[in-house]
């Protein structure tokens, strides 16, 4: 293990290596692949429907509802935990637990069969856990590695890496799935793609693990408690985080600064890990094939754009201020689901899917290093962390949670968007109360 100094560039490049690591998840698993064969395997069933422990629902809804479980499981231990890690000192291991734990279960979704519900939702399910739980402790080395003049640019590079990586590591396994009997693989074209599929979730649980190492390399293990360890040293992060809790009390721009990332990255969130069920369910493709090509085709488009749009929000956020740049793309965000709801031709699903990437990136980029701006002064980074990622999982269970109730009772996910686009507009309300001069920037 390398020891750097805080702001070293070969620090900084693999902190952000991991989002080169673990993107492929996001990409493949929430995103692209994943969602398609979920799709085609209720398909080929003849059914759109699951009976799951005595419940019938929509395969979509139910989709939503595990997503929304799981958050709702990662909100509540995370904090737990990232208080557990501050105290302990080693946050690095916390963060190589979840990355194992995230993608064995992604190399366990090859077996994702309908003829064992609770075996195959119980893989995506921790698949959702290991990625977010990483990201916990990911996030929180942000203060700690970088000075406040390099965060906004650090995370954007952290981004940007993620999205080139994932698109590489998709790109193969759409060559994989378009042409599956080039790369070896037996059986008619429908089920030598969807075996395709299958070892397309092998490849990213792979991915994740091994350039991971990469990042585990230069990371400090995090800042050791001196305290003498005792039996009740696992209740240490509550009451840490009971104190976190306070000094957000008398922090004003921090406490209103969380309310507003509440509401607007409830809907960013959701609308990412809607999108391709979306399409794959309510646009009128021409074919089966036109569908797969397409949909995968508009994620790596919203990938490739992405990058570029983190790198425009960070030179953005240097010229006109990082509260200022949020409140615009809120509104761009609030525009984008209004015009959302009337898609219905794959054209108009592409130019989404292209505004979608130009600030998808950027909203995220600029939210986690504004957090960072806006903290004190203090080495329990894991700590405040844990609240900026509750926020998040807990809006992230509301708007999954509401996407799936309207999907289920109304039989359509479109009547949804309507929703997500009145959170970006609360959202934008509620940064105008954020104090700008409170961002430290020096």
């Amino acid at each position: 293990m390398a020891t750097l100094p805080k702001g070293h560039p070969k620090l900084l490049n693999a902190w952000a290596f991991y989002d080169w690591a673990n993107s492929v998840y996001s990409l493949v698993i929430a995103s692209a692949v994943f969602p398609i064969f979920y799709e085609m395997i209720f398909k080929q069933s003849g059914k759109n429907y699951v009976n799951f422990l005595g419940w019938q629902c929509k395969d979509t809804a139910m989709i939503s509802f595990v997503t929304a479980f799981a958050f709702l499981v990662v909100a509540l231990f995370s904090p737990f935990l990232s208080g557990i890690a501050d105290y302990i000192g080693n946050k690095k291991a916390f963060l190589r637990f979840f990355c194992y734990l995230g993608a064995l279960s992604c190399i366990g979704l090859f077996w994702f069969d309908l003829d064992k519900l609770f075996l195959s939702y119980t893989f995506y399910f921790f698949g959702l856990i290991g990625f977010w739980s990483s990201l916990v402790f990911y996030n929180s080395y942000l203060p700690d590695i970088a000075y406040p003049e390099q965060q906004d640019k650090v995370s954007a590079r952290g981004f940007s890496m993620g999205y080139i990586g994932s698109t590489l590591l998709l790109i193969f396994n759409l060559a994989m799935v378009m042409f599956p009997h080039t790369f070896g693989i037996g059986g008619s074209d429908e089920e030598a793609s969807m075996m395709a599929m299958r070892i397309s979730f092998l490849t990213v649980g792979v991915w994740w693990i091994g350039f991971s190492h990469i990042t585990y390399y230069y990371l400090p293990k995090g800042t050791r408690n001196n305290a003498k360890l005792s039996k009740d040293f696992i209740f240490k992060g509550f009451r840490e985080l009971k104190l976190v809790w306070h000094q957000l009390q008398e922090n004003l721009a921090l406490k209103r600064y969380l309310y507003s990332y509440f509401v607007f990255i409830m809907a960013v969130q959701t609308v990412m890990l809607v999108a391709t069920y979306f399409g794959a369910t309510e646009i009128a493709w021409e074919s089966p094939g036109q569908k797969t090509m397409g949909l995968i085709i508009s994620i790596l488009v919203i990938q490739l754009v992405a990058v570029l749009g983190a790198f425009l929000t960070s030179r953005a956020s240097a010229v006109y201020g990082n509260l200022n740049v949020l409140i615009f793309l809120n509104a761009f965000w609030a525009v984008l689901c209004a015009f959302a709801y009337f898609v219905e031709t794959p054209v108009e699903f592409y130019t989404t899917a292209g505004f979608v990437g130009l600030v998808m990136g950027g909203i995220q980029s600029l939210a986690r290093s504004t957090y960072s701006k806006l903290l004190p002064e203090t080495k329990d980074t894991t700590s405040f962390f844990s609240f900026y990622d509750v926020t998040e999982k807990v809006g992230i269970v509301i708007g999954m949670s509401i996407y799936g109730i309207i999907d289920q009772i109304t039989g359509s996910m479109r009547n949804a968007i309507v929703f997500l686009g009145a959170f970006f507009i609360i959202g934008l309300i509620l940064l105008f109360r954020v104090p700008k001069n409170a961002l430290r920037n020096k």
